[in-house]
């Protein structure tokens, strides 16, 4: 009941912040959200004042309350380990939890090339991991690591197969070549990494995208009605705005 109420108590201002639709590409179904840079306020949240993670959207809504504000979109925003602390880099307004991994490893976040989402005022990124490293930490006051990079410079990554029969449900975020507009896509059903990486190169026409996570992928989007429930996350993205008066 508190999810369904939190779904309903932000659904009249959570229009005008994102826009969220459905889509469908090469037969397949994605919800696709669409974050202005310049005009959203977008964030990353891991965990609250006392240093215990968020996990869920009602407890990232609850602390921004005492801020004025309420979340008005969200996605989970990286891999994580069992205590939900980010697998990779991870900074969020200018503090650092933890520093880059730029080494092959097992699973699709080793499997290079991975990178980074970044973002400051006005400015939203997604660059591979060796190219991050050599940037300036003021560009990023907020990054969160994953993989694997799903387009390269107008790529597919290299290793995704067209005939693969690995399918997940998964999520990401693109950008646009100006870096002034972010994709946030989701699959509706298990899909491939080819199928997931044409849409953003494809479909919305992303230079840049990224891979969060697959399985335990959720949105919170008001707008569509959607408030995902499952396992505890680690890293969320989402864009707030102000609270109205009760």
């Amino acid at each position: 009941m508190r999810a369904l109420a939190l779904v309903l108590s932000l659904f009249a201002t959570s229009a005008a912040a994102v826009e969220c639709r459905d889509a469908e590409w090469l037969g397949r179904g994605y919800t696709v959200c669409a974050v202005d840079a310049v005009q959203d306020e977008l964030r990353l949240f891991l965990t609250d004042d006392g240093g215990v993670p968020y996990g869920t959207f009602a407890a990232v809504d609850a602390g921004l309350a005492q801020q004025g504000k309420q979340l008005v979109f969200a996605m989970n925003a990286g891999m994580y380990h069992e205590d939900r602390s980010p697998v990779g880099h991870y900074r969020e307004s200018g503090r650092e939890v933890r520093g880059v991994i730029a080494n092959a490893g097992p699973g699709n976040f080793g499997m290079l090339p991975n990178g980074v989402f970044c973002f400051g005022p006005g400015r939203v990124e997604v660059i591979e991991t060796t190219a991050y490293q050599g940037r300036d930490e003021a560009d990023c006051p907020n990054a969160t690591q994953s993989g694997p990079m799903l387009v390269i410079d107008g790529e597919l990554h290299p290793r995704f197969l067209s005939d693969s029969t690995s399918r997940y449900i998964r999520n990401g975020v693109g950008v646009n070549a100006e870096g002034t507009k972010a994709w946030f896509v989701m699959s509706e059903l298990p899909v491939t990494f080819h199928e997931f990486a044409s849409v953003f190169r494809d479909m919305l026409g992303a230079p840049q995208a990224l891979y969060f996570d697959g399985n335990v992928s959720r949105l919170f989007s008001p707008q569509i009605g959607r408030n995902d429930l499952g396992l505890r996350m680690g890293p969320i993205v989402g864009v707030v705005a102000d609270r109205p008066a009760d």
